[in-house]
């Protein structure tokens, strides 16, 4: 069992660091449009299912309330919260909706829309990215090697994994990158190190 738990810690730390290392031009990219759609008023809407559903809610937590330093909110929205607004579209529409119908309703040119699907092929999240390119929303797909998901979104984060628990580490750790990046940009007072003092 020790050898299996290291194996685990092991692969993680592979996956991760090669998904990272990957993907640094895109992760620098990912961070500006994020700035931009802040800085000029409009919202980052955030959805996915099982776990990352979970971590659609994570991130929009993280922007909302907090990361690291003390600074005012920023507008970020995760579409799989409202119990009501999910289960009414799943059983009088379709499933497949929950994510679109909420795009439609509350997405607005120029907002940023984050799809998060490890298989790339979940209908209701190839659903909601596309309802945002009609809008004229900023569209990012995290994925695992691909899908649809990877064919559909302005910019792509794809884990070269087939474990769905690796694919989940990787996105939650761009997550906190992201946040990180554009809390340095639109904060850099924060970040600065203190002034040396001679008499100390």
């Amino acid at each position: 069992m020790k050898n299996i738990v290291l194996d685990i810690l092991e692969e993680s730390i592979r996956v991760k660091d090669r998904f990272i290392k990957d993907n640094i031009s895109l992760i620098l990219r990912g961070s500006d449009m994020l700035v931009s759609c802040i800085t000029s008023g409009h919202k980052i809407l955030i959805f996915g299912n099982g776990g990352s559903a979970a971590d659609a809610q994570h991130i929009a937590a993280e922007f909302v309330n907090r990361f690291q330093i003390e600074r005012p909110p920023l507008a970020a929205l995760a579409l799989t919260t409202d119990t009501s607004i999910i289960t009414s579209i799943g059983n009088d529409y379709h499933f497949d909706d929950i994510f679109s119908k909420q795009i439609n309703a509350l997405g607005k040119k120029d907002d940023v829309a984050i799809g998060i699907s490890t298989s790339g092929s979940s209908k209701n999240v190839i659903q909601g990215i596309y309802a945002a390119g009609k809008i004229g929303m900023v569209t990012i797909g995290l994925t695992g090697r691909g899908g649809e998901l990877a064919q559909c979104a302005d910019l792509v984060f794809s884990v070269k994994s087939d474990i769905t628990a690796r694919i989940q580490e990787a996105h939650i750790v761009l997550g906190h990158i992201l946040c990180d990046l554009v809390d340095r940009i639109l904060f850099p007072e924060k970040f600065e190190m203190p002034k040396y003092d001679k008499n100390i």
